[in-house]
């Protein structure tokens, strides 16, 4: 097998430059993303959301991005999670998007902070109704004995709301991201990548400075 120190390659697919930049980071975000999914990326949402425990020990998950708007990233999880558990100690927490076939990423650091349940309702019922039931039938981060015993709870729920709508669970919402830094990155030749940085500052305007790779 080949040595894992021996895997080379040049980012060679583009630049990025100050006057690439937007005034917004969210707005650069939101071309990044089209750019992503006009290339047919797969899962071009798909980002790891990092958050830290009570213990101060850090955790990391994939996660879909669901919404991304002016005021920050949206994404949705059981309430009763690892990762909720985790926001109600700390709300701070990482975001990163790693669109490596198009030599890029971009990381989020910001705070989270839980969405309306009229929101929740409003994504909840947009889903397929096999995603609602999968919502109540997983108690997510709790240990399962076998899949069989999940598939099991899945086909309880099916029956049980076989009629009428689905209601929201009280124990499963969202949360909306409100970035304070923001950092994108292209890759580059000779490993010189093109790494700009946003951060918020007391005025609530954004500031940039290029950071050396």
């Amino acid at each position: 097998m080949k040595a894992l120190h021996e895997f080379r390659k040049e980012y060679t697919l583009g630049r990025l430059s100050e006057s690439s930049l937007t005034q917004n980071p969210i707005d650069l975000f939101q071309q990044w993303l089209k750019d992503a999914i006009d290339a047919e990326l797969p899962d071009p949402n798909a980002m790891t959301v990092a958050t830290v425990d009570a213990q101060n020990r850090p955790s990391q998950r994939i996660v879909l991005l669901k919404d991304v708007s002016s005021e920050g990233f949206v994404f949705y999880t059981n309430l009763g999670s690892n990762k909720a558990k985790d926001l109600k100690g700390n709300s701070s927490i990482s975001l990163h998007f790693p669109w490596y076939f198009l030599e890029r990423q971009v990381s989020v650091s910001g705070t989270a902070h839980k969405l309306s349940r009229a929101q929740d309702a409003k994504y909840f019922f947009s889903r397929p109704k096999d995603s609602q039931l999968g919502a109540w039938a997983s108690q997510q981060s709790q240990p399962i004995s076998t899949r069989e015993l999940l598939l099991t709870q899945f086909h309880q729920m099916k029956e049980k709301f076989s009629k009428g709508d689905i209601p929201l669970p009280d124990f499963w919402g969202g949360y909306l991201v409100k970035p304070h830094r923001m950092e994108f990155w292209q890759g580059g030749e000779h490993r010189l990548h093109d790494r700009f940085e946003y951060t918020l500052d007391g005025e609530q305007s954004w500031q940039t400075q290029r950071l050396m790779p």
